[in-house]
């Protein structure tokens, strides 16, 4: 009768362990997750800030050059951020 118990409590432990590591995957997975979203908010901000300095120089240049280097780059930047938003 009693290893009948001890092995009932082993059975025990070992779901308990198994709970454990599943819910350390649904923790890990989360954090994982919560990166990758704080990575790509912190790209679409820096994109962002870009574009807009790029747009302030378009504003002053005259030379019509850097006005289509420029351009070229804003367009880069607008499908960088379309890909991410």
């Amino acid at each position: 009768m009693a290893n009948g118990g001890e092995s009932k409590s082993l059975e025990e432990q070992q779901i308990d362990q198994q709970e454990q590591i599943r819910s350390q995957e649904v923790v890990d997975e989360k954090e994982r997750t919560d990166r990758l979203k704080a990575e790509e908010a912190r790209k679409v901000q820096a994109l962002k800030l870009t574009r807009a300095r790029i747009r302030e120089q378009l504003s002053r240049t005259s030379n019509e050059r850097y006005t289509l280097l420029l351009n070229s780059e804003l367009q880069q930047i607008d499908g960088e951020l379309a890909k991410l938003v």
